[in-house]
């Protein structure tokens, strides 16, 4: 599934041996869904982007879809296990998620960096 209008975001930070080890898998899965946007944010280096939303645990995945987020959270640092992830989530969104006016701004945030 390829859809221009979806982004995944991965939510890391530079210090985290666990995020530079995912850097790769991170990259094989963006290169098989070529039409969506794949980002790779150092919460702490853009920690004005990022704030108020709070990552506790790497890798964060963010998906969404136009404005609405439909996946937030940590998850295993496999390639299969992302893969799957965008491929559920940018087909159905998370309902938890309706209701985070954090995520909806963070989304619209980074839509504007681009």
């Amino acid at each position: 599934m390829s859809d221009p209008e979806i982004l995944v975001v991965c939510l890391c930070a530079q210090w985290c041996g666990v995020c530079r080890e995912y850097t790769q898998a991170f990259t094989q899965v963006r290169e098989r869904f070529g039409a969506m946007r794949f980002v790779w944010i150092d919460v702490e280096d853009e920690a004005e982007l990022v704030d108020p939303v709070e990552v506790e645990n790497f890798p964060t995945l963010l998906i969404a879809h136009g404005a609405q987020p439909r996946f937030f959270g940590p998850l295993t640092p496999q390639p299969g296990t992302l893969e799957r992830i965008v491929r559920e989530r940018s087909a159905h969104a998370d309902p938890a998620l309706a209701g985070r006016a954090d995520l909806v701004a963070l989304v619209a945030r980074l839509r504007a960096a681009a």
